[in-house]
């Protein structure tokens, strides 16, 4: 294999992408672990990182970032220099190249789907979109069918749907985008649900009802004309023989200390913080 390749007259190569570095190896065979093994090992990973780069790129357009690529593939080729066995008589560009595409590849598997999918469903979204792909060449962009993915890759039409949605996995849309094309469409933040004030009422009433219970029957017969009567504290007050203002200074004082009673639950207190 040549050192360079050849190259148009506009671009000038930087860097040899495939530098001699049998010998470096067979030494680094021969060292026991140490920084003298250490620095060979790195100065065989900076001669190589030019092809860790070329192999990075061919990813730049699947949604990470180049800087990305280029360290996990990076990291790959340092994985490589670090088992590569000159012994066993392999070039170690056939040794180095699947290992940093396989480095990549575990990257956009593991740490780039929002949100988690099994390995299996994984494989089944890379058939589907393949099959996609290849009838939609064949039929003039028209997007197949379940059945004919099924009958293309030899999935079952459950396979092909559950390869289907994990389609939609890979990436996520804003809350701010706005799906579809109509003059209707509004933003998925609108979809979102809203608490419901009526949970809050069940939790305070269930919390009141034995408070209520364990009241004086003056205080919770005066409770019950106010509120749940809606009579006036001047009625209560005749019907019961009592002034107004005495009316009105029981209820305060009765619904101070079921307040307090109430905010003495540790359910209610977690819900209000």
């Amino acid at each position: 294999m040549p050192a360079e390749r050849t190259q148009s007259p506009r671009s000038t190569r930087t860097y040899d992408d495939t530098p001699d570095t049998d010998a470096a190896f067979r030494r680094i065979a021969t060292l026991p672990d140490g920084l003298e093994r250490s620095a060979l090992r790195q100065e065989v990973v900076c001669a190589w990182m030019p092809m860790a780069v070329r192999l990075a790129r061919r990813f730049r357009h699947r949604g990470e970032t180049f800087e990305d690529l280029k360290q996990v593939a990076q990291l790959g080729l340092v994985k490589a220099v670090s088992r590569f066995d000159p012994s066993l008589g392999t070039a170690f560009p056939s040794f180095a190249i699947p290992t940093i595409l396989g480095e990549v590849k575990r990257h956009f598997r593991d740490e780039l789907w929002i949100v988690h999918v099994p390995r299996r469903v994984q494989d089944l979204r890379g058939r589907v979109r393949a099959a996609g792909n290849e009838i939609s060449s064949t039929t003039g962009g028209r997007e197949p069918s379940v059945p004919e993915l099924a009958a293309h890759t030899g999935l079952t039409k459950a396979e092909v749907r559950l390869g289907q949605g994990a389609l939609e996995s890979f990436t996520a849309l804003s809350m701010d985008a706005m799906p579809g094309h109509s003059a209707d469409t509004y933003p998925l933040t609108d979809t979102l649900g809203v608490m419901e004030p009526g949970f809050d009422r069940v939790v305070n009433r269930e919390a009141l009802r034995p408070l209520l219970r364990a009241l004086p029957e003056r205080e919770r017969q005066i409770l019950y004309m106010r509120f749940f009567c809606e009579m006036t504290q001047a009625r209560i007050g005749l019907q019961l023989g009592v002034s107004q203002m005495h009316v009105s200074r029981l209820i305060t004082r009765t619904c101070t200390r079921l307040h307090d009673q109430v905010m003495a639950d540790p359910r209610i207190r977690r819900r209000a913080a």
